[in-house]
């Protein structure tokens, strides 16, 4: 008879899941031991258990399948719950499994022990703790359920450590039947009617088209019927953005006159995307309860349409689905004065600026110049932080790149991802920018690049201080600066020390070398100290 912990890796096989990203402890022991010499599976052993969680999420985006980390009890799971909230703001399938204390010192306060359900309630989807041993694999079916139907998300299973050995007489849980929702028919005419009768229809596109063929669907169907569109926050490699058809992003701060272009929509058709604070610029956009224009939502989960904003039509199915449904337009209102108009704003916006600075590097002048050279199939992951900003304004994205940025603004993202997404396509080039604050805090993963020979190309911005919070500061409280600024090690010797070719870039005249440093064979750890005048009001 299997154990408990062979059942669950066995379930995990079954369901395409080839990786696990891990920091070891001895709470699940048994979980390890059924990993040993288990063809098939992946181990990858992190250094920390926010970078493990944050590959997961990595990995997730570029498979569609649940990312899976394990970690130990208490601190460990502590460590982790970055990657659980993360999950969360970027709606990626995500399955935590935790070692935890024995089972019959449950609720004892035992050494290390905590109550994931009270802890990770509010976060996660669904939390499950398996005190007996025969509900494990209702559990495993449950979590890959839950994970992955409707809005995706993180599942956190504590596993008890004697649990995890137990045996028992069961088979290893198999893929269910897709939990699909069709639109109405009658939906479909309706929306079939408003889109050929829009004068200035508009879409928002976000998360739900991330899957194999959303992309290819969303053009096709932007170009059928001839509607522009907007992506929502750091989704910019949904859509080609030198395309005719895309108007930019829905990001941070967008400037004032894109927003009163944006408001002459006589018709918003969301496909995907869930209207939250960022999206919606602080719940203004649209127009609080009751839009301005007409509005079409559709997502496949229900419990996110009609939360703030009330929709005219509401259609709880799969996006992508629905739009190859439509089929071709009839006639239609000439558009193409509103195209152009929403086409020059998003040019305007993306124009890279100048700056006549003398502390560092314009960190836009860097993000234009790989922008300009990136490769057709390139992966690249960003960091939280201002250094970020102009990636997604100025980069000019168009599938197959991929874009890898934290939707929830988490410091720590950008090397864990980029050794993820080397990992799982290291036939394709992989970027990663990365402030000096981020790197700090997760830059220890780039040993994993060293280890598995991950030519990775790092770009990090060292200008000495969390520059988004001092913006921030220097706004609210002018000349009051305290707790943002730091000081660093000496960036290059840890670049070479964790086996990178490393180069540092001081003036504009030496980042000219970028391009070509870019395209060498090999790890590549490029240090540019970086202006903080060209980003403080």
């Amino acid at each position: 008879m299997p154990s408990v912990g062979e059942l669950i890796v066995e379930s995990l096989a079954a369901h395409g899941l080839d990786r696990i990203f891990c920091v070891p402890g001895e709470s699940y022991l048994g979980l390890l031991d059924a990993l040993h010499g288990r063809a098939g599976i992946d181990l990858v052993v992190c250094r920390h258990e926010a970078g493990a969680g944050l590959m997961a999420l990595a990995d997730a985006r570029l498979t569609g399948r649940p990312g899976v980390a394990c970690v130990s009890r208490g601190p460990g799971a502590s460590n982790a719950a970055i990657a659980v909230h993360t999950a969360q703001q970027d709606a990626v399938p995500f399955i935590l499994l935790i070692g935890q204390v024995a089972a019959q010192d449950l609720r004892r306060g035992s050494f290390q022990e905590i109550d994931y359900g009270r802890m990770f309630g509010g976060i996660a989807k669904w939390v499950a703790e398996v005190a007996d041993p025969a509900r494990a694999p209702e559990t495993m079916l449950r979590a890959l359920q839950v994970a992955t139907t409707g809005l995706p998300g993180p599942v956190v299973i504590a596993l008890p450590e004697d649990v995890l050995e137990a045996r028992l007489s069961a088979e290893p849980v198999r893929p269910q039947a897709v939990v699909r929702a069709a639109p109405h028919p009658d939906d479909a005419a309706m929306l079939r009617q408003w889109l050929g009768a829009a004068e200035r229809p508009l879409v928002l596109a976000g998360s739900s088209l991330e899957g194999a063929g959303g992309r290819e669907a969303l053009r096709a169907f932007a170009e059928s019927w001839q509607v522009p569109l907007v992506v929502s926050f750091r989704r910019q490699d949904l859509f080609p953005n030198a395309h005719p058809l895309y108007a930019g992003d829905m990001g941070l701060s967008n400037p004032a006159s894109q927003m009163a272009l944006l408001r002459e929509a006589d018709l918003l058709l969301v496909l995907g995307a869930r209207l939250s604070d960022i999206t919606t610029q602080g719940w203004a956009y649209p127009r609080l309860v009751r839009p301005e224009m007409r509005l079409v939502h559709v997502h496949p989960d229900p419990s996110v349409i009609g939360t703030h904003f009330a929709a005219d039509l509401a259609m709880a199915c799969d996006p992508q689905h629905l739009v190859a449904t439509l089929g071709t337009p009839g006639p239609q209102p000439d558009r193409a004065a509103w195209i152009d108009r929403l086409k020059s704003e998003q040019r305007r916006i993306a124009a890279p600026r100048s700056f006549a600075v003398a502390d560092g590097v314009p960190f836009e002048s860097v993000v234009d110049l790989v922008g300009r050279h990136l490769p057709a199939d390139a992966i690249v992951t960003v960091d939280a932080g201002t250094f970020g900003a102009p990636v997604y304004r100025v980069v000019p994205f168009a599938p197959p790149q991929r874009l890898l940025a934290p939707i929830s603004g988490a410091m720590g993202f950008g090397v864990p991802a980029a050794a993820a997404a080397a990992l799982r396509h290291p036939e394709r080039p992989v970027v990663c920018f990365v402030g000096d604050g981020g790197f700090a805090m997760t830059g220890s993963e780039l040993a994993l690049c060293r280890e598995r020979n991950l030519p990775v190309k790092v770009i990090l911005s060292e200008n000495r201080s969390y520059a988004s919070i001092r913006i921030q500061q220097e706004r609210h409280y002018p000349g009051r600066v305290v707790g943002t600024d730091f000081a660093n090690p000496d960036l290059e010797a840890v670049g070479r020390a964790f086996g990178f070719e490393t180069t540092r870039i001081g003036t504009l005249a030496e980042l000219a070398g970028l391009p070509a440093i870019l395209g060498r064979k090999g790890p590549q750890f490029v240090i540019v100290e970086t202006s903080l005048a060209a980003v403080l009001p």
